[in-house]
């Protein structure tokens, strides 16, 4: 092929990974994503003198920055800077596991190139999950949120069966075609036709009777409560933190009590919804809170979730945290939190600190090394630098302890085995808590919320979403959204849900599929060093 050819295939897959992803994008395009891409690595594997690997790295970083850009594009409407980070953070991670695909079967052989492939991307998807650069938007298994019809088995599996169905499509339409005198002609195999059509057939199949069979056993009937969800759409730029915290907070208590009666057992508002400075040990003199109390008077059985900023000041014995602040003029230290707060008639508030926190924004990575450069991260609004966060997944439980919610704050819902830790830990129901204003009206805010959705399907648990801007809505265990509010609509919306105490198989085990991914890359990694170094022969 010539070079020309190469570059068309390199741009040709990015504009098929862009273009397959929603919300407006042709899903199907997606089983046929990387198929130029792997043409491409298999013209340099098979022409070693011509093409250097080196090669691979080129290419594959041209379809990936494609793929980017066209997908998350959005991230320029709060951060210029930030975008170009991500996008070129991103795309790097992706190229890195692509050629290491490469350097793995130049030592090995073609003949397990395929699933060399498959372990290579879905390793790089899972490091992308756990590593402390962390931005899992574009794993493969989440192009499927918005068609939440066909992959519901991934109560099994999670999103990471949604990338292996992906990646074992796109091998297999690569090994139906052949490169003929630098013409591509689909090379006709009956057997390999036929397994095609039964891969992409089959989970479809398999996703309307496990649908059908969760419908049959929820109707032995699951304790239902009633819930309030609050969309205030206060300005996240111009208003959220510079204008009254107490008109704030008046008006979403306005919203709520067109809606709120004795019979709502939760009333749920958005992520930092409490603008006020919150200090942890004195947390029942702060007047929101007070105010909170005295609304909860007229419902004594209401419970609130609302998102707050919080400080928590550090004692002179105490140890500190990698994420501890220095007071300007004083020796003492303190730790800010994106804090999720339940308030109830009862004199505790229970607390919860958002833990995956968005790497530039809330967090600069890798602490202990760039500890000294927080100032550098992303200001949106309330607090700047690393945010403090802790180890448990919480649970907010009632008073009599008979409902139990796992509050979920804005990013740490694109996070499938981490949202399962809430359920191991007895939740019945999630309470998504989030502020999508930053990204304006595009498909960031819509993305966020159909991601967030997988997680009803993954632990067959109720959602309720409460959103300052963006899309407020309950999510039923089949991930379908109800009562969706429209972009930038101040309201409340009122439904009832079920409390599930089951755990499914994704619930108990998690991402088990990506650390089986891991094991073979390494597996693979060191079987390739020992041909390289003549340890054992090809």
């Amino acid at each position: 092929m010539k070079k020309y050819q190469l570059l068309f295939l390199a741009v040709l897959s990015g504009l098929l990974l862009g273009f397959a992803w929603f919300p407006h994008g042709i899903l199907p395009l997606l089983f046929v994503g990387f198929v130029p891409l792997l043409l491409i690595e298999n013209e340099i594997f098979l022409n070693p003198v011509k093409y250097k690997s080196r090669s691979v790295f080129f290419y594959g970083f041209i379809s990936f920055f494609i793929w980017n850009i066209l997908t998350t594009w959005w991230i320029m409407n709060a951060s210029v800077g930030g975008a170009i980070m991500a996008f070129f953070v991103s795309t790097l991670f992706m190229t890195i596991a692509f050629y290491l695909f490469h350097r793995i079967k130049k030592q090995i052989g073609s003949k397990f190139g395929n699933v060399i492939f498959i372990c290579c991307w879905i390793t790089f998807e899972i490091l992308f999950y756990n590593d402390q650069i962390t931005f899992p938007w574009l794993s493969l298994g989440n192009a499927f949120a918005d068609n939440p019809g066909l992959i519901q088995w991934y109560e099994y599996t999670g999103v990471f069966g949604g990338s292996l169905w992906v990646l074992i499509i796109n091998c297999l339409f690569f090994s139906l075609i052949t490169l003929v005198d630098s013409k591509f002609r689909f090379h006709i195999n009956k057997l390999k036709t036929i397994l095609l059509i039964a891969i992409i057939a089959i989970p479809i199949l398999l996703s309307f009777i496990v649908a059908a069979r969760f419908k049959m056993h929820s109707r032995d009937g699951f304790k239902k409560i009633k819930v309030v969800i609050v969309q205030p759409n206060i300005d996240p730029y111009n208003e959220k933190f510079s204008g009254s915290y107490e008109q704030q907070l008046h008006k979403m208590l306005l919203l709520a009590s067109q809606k709120v009666d004795s019979a709502t057992e939760y009333m749920v508002l958005p992520e930092t919804a409490l603008t006020e400075d919150i200090w942890e040990g004195e947390m029942e003199q702060s007047s929101s809170i007070k105010s909170i109390r005295e609304y909860l008077k007229q419902f004594p059985k209401l419970k609130i979730i609302i998102g707050a900023s919080t400080n928590k000041l550090f004692s002179p014995w105490e140890k500190l945290s990698a994420t501890a602040r220095k007071f300007t003029q004083e020796d003492a230290y303190y730790d800010s939190y994106n804090t999720a707060l339940q308030i109830d008639s009862s004199d505790k508030t229970q607390v919860y600190h958002k833990s995956k926190l968005v790497p530039g924004v809330e967090q600069m990575p890798f602490q202990f090394i760039f500890k000294y450069f927080d100032q550098l991260t992303i200001e949106l609004g309330g607090t700047t630098g690393s945010l403090g966060t802790q180890d448990e997944r919480s649970v907010f439980t009632s008073q009599k302890n008979s409902f139990k919610v796992a509050p979920v704050i804005c990013y740490e819902s694109v996070y499938g085995e981490y949202v399962t830790k809430y359920v191991q830990n007895g939740a019945q129901c999630i309470a998504i808590i989030t502020n999508d204003g930053w990204w304006g009206n595009t498909a960031g805010y819509k993305q966020h919320l159909k991601y967030g959705a997988l997680r009803a399907i993954e632990n067959r648990r109720w959602i309720v979403r409460s959103a300052n801007t963006g899309t407020s809505c309950f999510v039923s265990p089949l991930g379908e959204i109800e009562q969706a509010t429209n972009w930038w609509e101040p309201t409340a919306i009122s439904g009832n849900i079920e409390l599930n105490e089951g755990l499914t198989f994704y619930s108990r085990f998690g991402d088990y599929l990506g650390r089986f991914a891991e094991c073979g890359t390494i597996l693979l990694l060191l079987y390739s060093w020992l041909i390289r170094f003549k340890i054992v022969k090809k």
